[in-house]
């Protein structure tokens, strides 16, 4: 019988604020190439964007 490896999560959340009760903004990290995203979501819909460097490239977390 095959054991499954454990699944390791390719996204964290590094932070999470709420903006009233229907409503906030997180901040998502690709764990596989440290690529950050924020999420927006309220009472009408949600999206999600890259975040950006000072040159337009996408802002990658910094190596710990």
């Amino acid at each position: 019988m095959k054991t499954k490896k454990p699944k390791k999560n390719r996204f964290k959340i590094v932070s999470n604020e709420a903006i009233g009760d229907t409503s906030g903004c997180k901040l998502i990290e690709d764990t596989e190439t440290g690529i950050n995203y924020l999420y927006h979501y309220d009472h009408f819909g949600a999206g999600l964007t890259v975040l950006i460097d000072e040159d337009g490239e996408p802002l990658i977390a910094p190596e710990k």
